[in-house]
């Protein structure tokens, strides 16, 4: 289990590395470097997702790992609390960046080549209220980006936490 200690509260995520071996490897990688510690959740879309993992506090973007291949094909849903990897239009372009789902987000689901989704590699385990509280922050554009929280929701630290795996 990994604990996500924001500015609004915890968050603890458990990974599905069954299904999603790779991308859950590659999110841990991130967590066991220290990586998050003091990034932001930089795009929080009320009743769709919230996203972080690859920007300081300043907008300025991290430097991340190669990409991981997509996992969207594992069977895995975009439910409300799971989390997924974001990518750019590029199938195979996930590095850091993760969103976590604030509803049922089946148009983010695998349905082929046509549509091939987003892979979904863990889920809220406690916290959920926390999530909650950060898409009811008030957002701007800041840098470029558009639906940045205008106060920083910040990433003190992500670690594995005590009896997981």
């Amino acid at each position: 289990m990994i604990r996500f200690e924001t500015s609004l509260g915890d968050i603890d995520i458990v990974l599905n590395e069954t299904e999603a071996p790779l991308t859950a490897a590659n999110f841990l990688k991130y967590v066991e470097d220290g990586f998050f510690d003091g990034t932001i959740f930089h795009r929080v879309i009320p009743g769709f997702v919230i996203q972080g993992g690859g920007f300081t506090e300043d907008m300025d973007q991290k430097r991340t790992q190669a990409p991981v291949r997509n996992e969207a094909d594992n069977g895995l849903k975009n439910l409300r609390g799971t989390l997924s990897m974001a990518r750019t239009s590029d199938i195979h372009s996930a590095t850091s960046q993760f969103f976590i789902n604030l509803k049922d987000n089946d148009a983010l689901d695998h349905r082929g080549r046509a549509s091939f989704g987003y892979a979904v590699f863990g889920k809220v385990s406690a916290g959920m209220e926390v999530v909650d509280r950060i898409a009811k922050v008030q957002t701007g554009r800041r840098r470029g980006h558009d639906d940045v929280p205008q106060e920083a929701v910040v990433v003190k630290s992500a670690r594995r936490i005590q009896g997981s795996n």
